[in-house]
């Protein structure tokens, strides 16, 4: 690849040392947060190292969420991270792996875009990195931060390195910057930080041919000036390029303790960008109100992956924001819906003031889940259903209030009388009717209805009352859709349709009318909702949460 001169975008590389799930990608979205109250235009990049040629597939035990672009992309959990800390809209190419990058490579050698070379890791491999990292630089951008998945020292990562390495000559030192994220563990029983897991990852680094240009510190404490000055000596970094990435108690507090060890400065010095004196008056009042809840509302979120938190990610988030918009600290209980039975549900949900029922795949656990929303429904407990959960919410109500008690979806049996929930045939000319249209974000993958849909609010309705307007785009992930051949018999028993696609065919949203709060909708509103801009479904189910704990 040519040298590129003359660009536009500055590049911030972010790799990670000594152990895995130390928070690379909430130290790249930190980064992002303080470069855009500084007033610049950011962008993100994940490449990740599996095989994998996207995430849509793996297990969220194994991987966590998949979090879903407006644009249908099924990514890494990260890019979730990077929107909800700032403005930047991500889609597919902020998003790569090992398993798209080869497989372009592939691509290309079958049809003889090589000429018949040797295909090879460098170059080739190397060089449909370089391209894609390439993609985010644009006169509307003016700092994109790639984070490289994985740890530094393991081999599936090293095409991603050397990838970046070349991107230092390629761009020039004043246009791309590397920052690493390495360990600083505190000994209890020798009272002593130790540097020495940073040494030897910053030595793993530097034999790939990288020097770092800034470290960030992760620890439990705010680093000594003689650790810095050692972490510097030996590191061959500068003492003020020592950051402590300190362990906080509230995530969105991790821009402000950058900010305050001089980080946002430092880069903008290395990088010779000149910007404004950085506002962070919003984070300092986010991190206030969370630190000083006036009170607690307690919720339930009933699924089968409550075993590994990053399962539910932007959901946890999401209810977060909810409480926050309202002076509210959100305490989380998660219930497996596997291990819900009438005989334990009352003492399981003692003391929540609201049940979430979330996303997800396969019949495991579906009875525990229609148990804790039949318990919601005729308990008056406010109740949020998404995407599976509010399939489930109208297979509980056909089946207990309607009396169809065979009433289920056909993913989970394809020979019920009442398939309430299935698999639209329709699904698929409404698709191309889409397509034919240029609707927003009318990408789908295989089967799936994937990204951004609009969708059509009934005044009257919980819903409206929520987003204020009649029109709404939400992104969605999921393959069943609700059966319009029951629509009418719902409707008259008291379950109102609030919400559809704009032609009336998809039912997005449905509400119990005489009932406190019980909404289920299609899409993922999870996917939008951010600290500084809560998502107005979960600020309404936190606000009938807490009212009903009032009551």
């Amino acid at each position: 690849m040519k040298k590129r001169k003359k660009i536009h975008t500055k590049f911030i590389f972010v790799t990670g040392g000594v152990l895995s799930s130390l928070g690379k990608g909430l130290a790249a979205a930190s980064i992002g947060a303080l470069l855009e109250a500084r007033g610049l235009r950011v962008t993100f990049q994940k490449l990740d190292p599996y095989i994998n040629v996207d995430p849509g597939t793996m297990n969220p035990f194994q991987h966590g969420e998949v979090y879903v672009t407006d644009d249908g992309a099924e990514t890494d959990l990260d890019l979730g991270h990077y929107e909800r800390f700032t403005s930047a809209v991500m889609s597919g190419k902020n998003n790569y792996t090992s398993g798209k990058i080869y497989f372009s490579v592939i691509s290309k050698e079958r049809k003889g875009v090589y000429l018949g070379g040797t295909v090879q890791i460098i170059p080739h491999v190397t060089d449909e990195i370089k391209t894609v990292i390439f993609e985010l630089a644009s006169k509307d951008v003016d700092v994109a931060i790639v984070e490289i998945g994985g740890t530094v020292g393991d081999i599936e990562s090293l095409p991603f390195l050397e990838a970046i390495r070349q991107l230092g000559y390629d761009l020039g030192r004043e246009n791309a910057l590397y920052i690493h994220l390495t360990y600083v563990p505190y000994i209890k029983t020798a009272g002593e930080l130790k540097t020495k897991p940073t040494q030897h990852s910053v030595k793993e680094l530097r034999a790939i041919g990288i020097q770092p240009d800034i470290l960030l510190c992760r620890t439990d404490r705010f680093l000594p000036a003689d650790i810095k000055r050692k972490i510097a000596l030996f590191c061959n970094v500068e003492e003020d390029a020592v950051i402590t990435a300190k362990d906080v108690e509230c995530i969105y507090e991790i821009p402000l303790i950058f900010h305050q060890e001089g980080l946002d400065e430092k880069i903008v010095e290395k990088l010779n960008i000149w910007t404004r004196e950085p506002d962070l008056t919003s984070w300092h009042n986010l991190v206030k109100t969370f630190k000083n809840p006036k009170e607690e509302v307690n919720i339930a979120i009933v699924g089968k992956y409550v075993n590994l938190k990053d399962s539910y990610k932007s959901l946890n988030e999401a209810l977060i924001h909810g409480g926050l918009a309202q002076n509210l600290r959100v305490n989380l209980r998660f219930v497996g819906s596997d291990e819900l039975t009438p005989d334990n549900i009352e003492e399981v949900i003692k003391g929540i003031d609201g049940i979430l029922v979330p996303g997800g795949f396969g019949v495991r656990g579906i009875e525990g889940k229609i148990l804790a929303i039949q318990y919601a429904r005729t308990k008056g407990i406010p109740f949020f259903g998404i995407c599976l959960g509010m399939q489930l919410a109208v297979v509980e109500f056909a089946r207990n209030v309607l009396g169809w008690s065979e009433a289920n979806s056909t993913e989970f049996d394809s020979n019920t009388p009442y398939p309430v929930i299935y698999l639209m045939r329709e699904w698929f000319d409404y698709r191309r009717g889409c397509v034919e249209r240029r609707d927003e974000g009318c990408d789908i993958g295989g089967t799936m209805r994937l990204g951004a849909y609009p969708c059509r609010l009934v005044r009257d309705t919980k819903a409206f009352q929520a987003y204020q307007r009649e029109e709404i785009f939400e992104r969605h992930r999921h393959r069943y859709e609700f059966n319009n051949k029951f629509r009418e018999a719902f409707e008259e028993a008291g379950l109102q349709i609030a919400g559809t696609s704009p032609d009336g065919e998809l039912v997005e949203i449905v509400e119990v009318r005489d009932h406190p709060w019980f909404v289920g909708v299609q899409f993922h509103p999870e996917f939008k909702s951010k600290p500084l801009n809560p998502h107005p479904l979960f600020v309404a189910f936190i606000r009938a949460s807490y009212e009903r704990k009032q009551s």
